[in-house]
């Protein structure tokens, strides 16, 4: 009885998806592991402390899952009403990244310190886009085949964000919102002709920001034939390929990795799935393909099986901002899409990465209530 009134109060039907919680908070704690064993010679080097990277990721990581369970509680309406409050913050963050309060590293102004951590708002801009297009289809179904309903205003708020984005510049970024926006688009009805030519002006307009830069020409160059210019722009891709081939089938086992050694660039960040390939092979590789494979079927399966427009669409759109992430991550530490500075939701370190991962995985946990058994 008292269940029964809570769930009334929070409007909620069912029980939450616990499966989809375990395989969130696995792929945190591999995650953990991971960083632990591929960061610890960089930290020791840099800072002098084994183990610097490690608390770090373990400070976000308890932060993560405050948050994750904060949403869970939250009764969904609350986080929609301020649906467009999500759009402007997102806004407003992405223009501080290009003003004299964002943080330039390695060139690229993609962040904004707030006290002793940088926070990337591009991350938090894709869970404010999700929910703007979830918003967006939910309430214009009628009109969402109209080229100035349907196509227009989704388009144009995406556009305004992946320009900020280019002003940065994250060209990789501009990609991944567009690509949350085309798989939208495409689940929420908008005449895929209207798609189909936008694909073909983005291509485009990719190729000549591509051209257009020497640096975004070699590494597209790179990308093709990595061993051309094994010393220079496709040094990192070489240096994963062979963290990879080094794993062979049971892998050199998680410690004994060697190209975390100095030779892979950015082991512990965006090409830590190298690490895990070296060190736990195939056989481990399979596993984790398992966990994720796991994670990604509850999320999906949750998406199908709401009843209210917009609770499918958010949650559609929230397991893709996390899917979109593991694919391309892969992707590009296997050499298959040209380099970019892609996360593996849970497993990489960085802050605004695992928080929005956790904030996902809270949103989905919160709509699994939802689900009739």
């Amino acid at each position: 009885m008292a269940s029964a009134l809570n769930a009334q109060k929070g409007g909620e039907k069912g029980r939450m998806d616990y499966w989809l919680l375990t395989a969130t908070l696995m792929l945190a704690g591999f995650g953990l592991i991971m960083v632990l064993s591929a960061s610890g010679i960089m930290a020791e080097r840099i800072y002098g402390d084994t183990y610097y990277f490690f608390k770090r990721q373990l400070m976000f990581t308890g932060a993560g899952i405050v948050a994750m369970v904060a949403i869970i509680q939250i009764p969904r309406k609350a986080i929609y009403s301020l649906t467009y409050f999500w759009v402007g913050l997102a806004i407003i963050l992405l223009a501080l990244c290009v003003s004299p309060l964002g943080a330039s590293v390695n060139g690229a102004s993609r962040w904004v310190r707030i006290g002793p951590v940088n926070v990337q708002p591009l991350e938090y801009a894709k869970v404010a886009l999700v929910l703007y297009l979830a918003y967006f289809f939910a309430r214009k179904q009628d009109l969402v085949r109209t080229f100035s309903v349907g196509f227009l205003p989704p388009f144009m708020v995406t556009g305004l964000l992946c320009g900020l984005l280019l002003l940065q510049p994250d060209f990789g970024g501009a990609v991944v919102m567009c690509g949350l926006l085309f798989f939208m688009c495409l689940a929420g009805g908008t005449r895929f002709s209207y798609l189909f030519i936008s694909l073909i002006f983005a291509g485009g307009a990719g190729w000549m920001l591509i051209s257009s830069s020497p640096y975004r020409f070699k590494r597209w160059t790179a990308f093709l034939d990595p061993f051309a210019s094994a010393q220079n722009e496709g040094y990192q891709l070489v240096q994963s390929l062979y963290a990879f081939g080094s794993g062979k089938i049971f892998g050199t086992g998680i410690g004994a990795g060697q190209r975390k050694l100095f030779f892979l660039p950015e082991a512990h960040n965006d090409f830590i799935m190298a690490v895990v390939g070296e060190e736990l092979g195939f056989v481990g590789m399979s596993l984790f393909f398992v966990l994720v494979g796991l994670f990604l079927y509850r999320a999906f399966r949750v998406a199908m099986r709401l009843e209210d427009l917009q609770d499918r669409f958010t949650a559609f759109g929230t397991t893709l901002i996390l899917a979109l992430g593991m694919v391309l991550n892969l992707a590009v530490v296997l050499g298959t899409v040209p380099p970019k500075g892609v996360a593996m939701p849970f497993i990489s370190y960085g802050g605004s990465s695992l928080t929005v991962s956790f904030i996902c995985a809270g949103i989905l946990l919160n709509l699994s209530r939802r689900v009739k058994a």
